[in-house]
């Protein structure tokens, strides 16, 4: 059974809204051409009214300018319906004004015939009174301070920023509440502005008025006389009232408009609207209220003088300001009978709550790049850092912390910095619109820019404008993005210090989500047999020699084994590597069933033994000539077999392995140490590089 299309239009929906304004604005340029009946010209007057006095009723109930910012675009629409109105009206009066003057409608009719009594000379002289106050006064004077007010606007713009910035970096409003007062001063400089140059649309209205007004009359007794024979005074009583009626009925509202305008340039923001700031500060002080009364009655005593109204408006004011007065007295004795107040409590002393937390993982940014990480402006770099995070948790197995990222203003603009756990551990510089073409080392001919070195990995690069990007990839360069470019940094910090990166709190998550999978063997291990601590520490260990945790299920497995014969991290950590044999392996050499490795010379690795049991494992028992020349040899045959395309890799005894890993991470960062029982059956060994052996 098909099922009923929705409608396209729901009134509770979107849609309407987006097609009511392009509507609205269609159908008023079309009045301007299209003939209308004497009933829709009354309908489209009454909704002009109906209009006008909306926008009037806002304006009084609107607490602050930017409320109603949508008021200059609203006052040009509205002009543009009285001058379709106009056009359309002019076209009734002169094609049907011969017959009466109910031809262009009641509306029309009303305005000509009821409230100027259908006398044309005072109807007249009222529409040129209205053109008047409406051009010379109110629109003038509103204009007059949309534009004083957007120059001191914009003047006053760089200090409201620094403000904003030293209330920002004095911690008394937070970093959301900054953009929006950022966003606010922006936009009260755009209002002002708009206002500025809308009010002028109204001046243009009235001038217009008069030049329809004019041509109306003129064109009427034309057309009266010469089309419809008829006498001078039938054709100047039919179409001047017509006229006239026409142009009270679009000046009005248009009067109405622009007393808006002028009522919310002149507002003060304020946390009350018009109505109570007049009442309050107009109406609301007894002492004028009470004088002012006195010297009405006084000149109403006066010969000569309407009694009647100076007494009666001076008595009533007199009256307010008393009762005004009567009720502050009682206010006044009813606090007096209140308790006292008990006393403000003491300034809480110092507390824990004073203590600033420090982000495990940050990003600090300069203001120029800003707009990167500002998700108002749809900062593409907090997408990446969302990417980045997924990435590093599907490559390394558990979920690395959130990166806090904050604008700093002491940075230099294009500057930013990473930090871990409050503390600088890289930094760069980023140029947000630029691209940066890195050199890999075989370009065809060099580009011109801005020299520099690219932050992750230190190699040379060039800042160079979007237009010679195609032109950088065509050289050879490898060109990215200034969000790339930090995300690439914040990638590589974050692969470096993966071991730190991995607290307590990140191996409880860690535990706690495979023992939704697992929950036996999570149960059994921790804490019954090994200590959170203990874990961690060898995912630890497992990270900082680029090992991922991935295989959860192993390494808990191995820990529950042989958590019973050692609770050290090390025993553990070197039996959790050889569980994980297979997949070391494979993500160092892949599928290769040959693997080409270093390994020591025999009577060095002897020599290794026994230093390390000497000294208990710790390493610190090898003579300083023996140590230089393990040093530099392994430094030397790192560089073969990198230079021959073959992965680093030292086969050692299990006994040694932890020790010589950590003695020669320093010195050859690339190299990775691993033991004979690390490599799973099946595999074949050839040893590329004898060290010790020279």
């Amino acid at each position: 059974m098909a099922q009923a299309a929705p409608p396209l239009l729901s009134s509770s929906g979107p849609h309407w809204q987006k097609l009511a304004a392009p509507l609205l604005v269609i159908l008023i340029l079309a009045m301007m051409v299209l003939p209308l009946p004497p009933f829709l010209l009354d309908m489209l007057f009454t909704f002009n009214i109906a209009l006008a006095m909306i926008v009037l009723l806002i304006s009084l109930y609107t607490l602050k300018p930017l409320e109603f910012s949508v008021f200059p675009t609203v006052l040009l629409v509205t002009t543009l319906l009285r001058l379709s109105l106009n056009v359309a009206s002019t076209r009734i009066v002169l094609l049907h004004g011969h017959t009466g003057p109910d031809a262009a409608g009641k509306v029309i009719e009303a305005f000509g015939h009821f409230l100027v009594g259908g006398n044309y000379t005072v109807g007249l002289i009222v529409f040129i009174i209205l053109v008047l106050i409406n051009f010379m006064v109110i629109t003038k004077g509103a204009g007059r301070i949309a534009e004083v007010s957007a120059r001191f606007t914009l003047d006053a713009m760089p200090g409201k920023q620094m403000a904003i910035d030293a209330d920002l970096n004095a911690g008394l409003i937070g970093e959301d509440e900054a953009r929006q007062r950022r966003a606010e001063v922006a936009q009260e400089a755009d209002f002002y502005g708009s206002m500025d140059g809308a009010s002028k649309f109204v001046r243009g209205d009235a001038v217009a008025g008069i030049i329809i007004m004019l041509i109306n009359i003129f064109g009427g007794l034309i057309v009266g006389m010469a089309q419809h024979d008829l006498s001078l005074a039938a054709a100047a009583t039919n179409y001047t009232l017509l006229t006239i009626g026409d142009g009270l009925v679009a000046q009005i509202p248009a009067l109405v408009i622009s007393t808006a305008a002028g009522i919310v340039v002149t507002r003060v923001s304020s946390e009350q609207d018009l109505n109570q700031q007049m009442v309050g500060q107009i109406f609301g002080r007894p002492q004028a209220l009470l004088l002012t009364g006195g010297i009405l009655s006084i000149l109403g005593l006066v010969p000569g003088m309407p009694h009647v109204a100076f007494l009666l408006l001076g008595s009533v004011l007199a009256g307010a300001g008393y009762w005004l007065t009567q009720q502050g007295r009682a206010a006044d004795l009813a606090r007096a009978e209140e308790p006292p107040v008990p006393a403000a409590e003491e300034p809480q002393d110092v507390g824990w709550h004073d203590v600033a937390v420090v982000d495990r993982l940050g990003l600090e940014v300069g203001y120029r790049l800003v707009p990167l990480v500002d998700r108002g402006q749809d900062g593409e770099l907090l997408r990446r850092i969302r990417g980045i995070r997924k990435k590093i948790a599907q490559d390394l197995g558990y979920l690395v912390p959130a990166v806090h990222i904050r604008d700093n203003l002491q940075l230099r603009p294009n500057a930013y910095r990473i930090t871990l756990k409050g503390v600088s551990v890289a930094e760069g510089e980023a140029v947000a619109g630029k691209y940066l073409a890195i050199n890999p080392g075989r370009v065809l001919a060099n580009i011109t820019g801005q020299p520099t070195t690219e932050p992750a990995y230190g190699l040379p690069a060039v800042w160079i404008d979007a237009a010679q990007r195609d032109l950088a990839q065509t050289y050879g360069y490898t060109v990215v993005d200034a969000g790339t470019v930090i995300a690439t940094h914040l990638t590589r910090v974050i692969n470096e210090h993966a071991p730190e990166l991995l607290g307590r709190e990140e191996t409880q998550q860690l535990l706690d989500h495979m023992a939704k999978q697992y929950p036996r063997l999570v149960e059994d291990l921790v804490p019954k047999t090994l200590s959170v601590g203990t874990v961690q520490k060898v995912l630890q260990n497992l990270l900082d020699e680029k090992v991922h945790i991935r295989d959860m299920r192993t390494i808990l497995e191995t820990l529950a084994e042989h958590a019973a014969r050692s609770q050290d991290a090390d025993d553990l950590t070197a039996a959790v590597r050889v569980a994980l044999g297979r997949a070391i392996i494979h993500e160092t050499f892949g599928g290769v069933q040959e693997l080409q490795v270093m390994a020591l010379e025999p009577n060095l690795e002897h020599i290794l033994m026994q230093a390390m049991t000497a000294r208990n494992g710790t390493g610190t028992g090898l003579e300083p000539g023996l140590a230089e020349r393990l040093v530099r040899e392994t430094v030397q045959a790192v560089e073969r077999q990198e230079d021959a395309g073959q992965p680093a890799v030292l086969l050692s005894p299990p006994a040694i392995r932890p020790v010589l890993a950590r003695f020669l991470r320093r010195s050859a960062a690339s190299l990775k140490v691993l033991s004979h029982a690390e490599v799973p059956d099946g595999k074949t060994i050839r040893i590329v590089s004898l060290i010790g052996g020279g």
